[in-house]
């Protein structure tokens, strides 16, 4: 087959895959998007029943893009509860000793907007796939993937499992944690296991969440209540590797029960109205963040706990910086695949996804055991930090995507 020249190639159709491939239009280079998938395969309800919270900076982006506009339900989160407790007292305010650290939206002085909305994957993947079809330069190859690439002077040369050879300036792994280009790149990665799977299904709500995300940390792990429009809540819920997957097999009414355990009476009876699906839970960090003409972004270069909720949301933020990094060398005249375009990129998202990922992990390590003198210690903290402004302000921002130096589509200006 003859050769097909890019500016970019992107591996990896997802949601941090086209969401790059959009911003990267957005200044004129012709994009390339291969994906093992066909877009409808993961359009399909039963393909990913996940749910994502997005900070307010991120969707300033995603409605730079157009792809807020095409989304079909957005919720929005107005207030979170982080709390401690074991499973007999239920999701309460409070947990078990009364200490509630709470976030809302007067943490976020200069803005209007939520401290974040909610996303179910699959609307995602619509509205980004819909955008996607209506730029004449992003071409998606699928169902294929990237096998190989060779650096190849001044391109690198990708290989497909069709025998097509495509090339560009620049290849950007967004195949998520088991990067096939992060392998090929022989880029080495840092592993931990949480000994936790996460437990994701949809549930239906008696009363109102009334836009209230709850954070509930269980001697298991957190049991993370995620406010739906149409007052339904996304669960993710964490346990040891063989009690999650016996959980799962349960039929809906004893699944039910054991949720309805964890979250008590204070919304309601709660019903179960989506499959349920459960993912192992890692902390993974790639060595490097590029070679010469191969990045990663996304998940390809960090998976870490969802405790947050900020697996997505550095994904977004990886592409905000990568867009403008490679936009700004092509409006120069300079190369985008070079190692020092490369650097810029590295450089800009090293320290915050360091920052997040210790965090979240910190968190994991210090609420997901029931060891008295921790949980009383930890309990006060929760007290100290509720009843200090400035500390709730910064973690609500920070939360939010709001601190640091923003690349411009964080800050809801355009690129070209």
């Amino acid at each position: 087959m003859p050769k097909i020249e890019f500016d970019v190639i992107i591996a990896g159709g997802g949601l941090v895959g086209l969401s790059l491939a959009l911003a990267l239009e957005s200044g004129g280079l012709k994009i390339a998007v291969v994906d093992k998938l066909e877009p409808v395969s993961m359009l399909d309800k039963t393909y990913d029943g996940r749910s994502s919270a997005i900070a307010y900076a991120n969707m300033r982006m995603l409605g730079i893009l157009g792809v807020k506009e095409k989304i079909q339900e957005i919720g929005k989160i107005s207030e979170i509860l982080v709390s401690d407790g074991r499973v007999p007292d239920g999701a309460k305010h409070g947990g078990s000793i009364g200490l509630t650290l709470h976030f809302d939206q007067g943490e976020i002085t200069d803005s209007d907007e939520p401290l974040g909305y909610m996303v179910e994957n699959r609307h995602m993947r619509l509205a980004l796939d819909m955008v996607c079809q209506t730029k004449k330069n992003i071409v998606r190859f699928t169902p294929h993937m990237v096998t190989d690439f060779i650096e190849n002077g001044a391109y690198v040369d990708a290989f497909l499992d069709n025998g097509q050879k495509i090339s560009a300036k620049l290849l950007v792994g967004c195949d998520g944690r088991g990067s096939q280009i992060r392998k090929s790149a022989k880029i080495k990665t840092y592993k931990f296991d949480y000994s936790q799977t996460g437990i994701v299904t949809t549930v239906a709500l008696e009363k109102s969440h009334n836009d209230v995300a709850f954070e509930y940390f269980l001697p298991t792990g957190p049991f993370a209540i995620l406010p739906l429009m149409h007052n339904r809540a996304s669960i993710v819920w964490s346990e040891p590797p063989s009690k999650a997957i016996a959980m799962s097999k349960l039929d809906k009414n004893d699944f039910e029960i054991e949720i309805q355990k964890r979250f008590g009476d204070f919304l309601g009876k709660v019903s179960v109205v989506a499959p349920v699906f459960t993912y192992p839970l890692q902390l993974e960090l790639a060595s490097k963040w590029y070679i010469k003409r191969v990045a990663l972004c996304g998940d390809a270069a960090h998976g870490i706990h969802p405790v947050a909720g900020q697996g997505f949301n550095l994904g977004l933020k990886d592409v905000a910086a990568l867009a403008e990094v490679i936009l700004d060398s092509h409006s120069l005249g300079l190369d985008i695949g070079d190692e020092i375009t490369l650097e810029k990129y590295a450089a800009w998202r090293r320290t915050d996804t360091m920052m997040v990922a210790a965090s979240c992990d910190a968190f994991v390590r210090l609420f997901s055991n029931d060891f008295g003198p921790l949980r009383l210690l930890r309990n006060i903290g929760i007290g100290v930090v509720d009843a200090f402004g400035p500390a709730r302000r910064f973690f609500a921002r920070h939360a939010g995507g709001a601190i640091g130096d923003l690349p411009k589509l964080l800050q809801g200006i355009p690129l070209s």
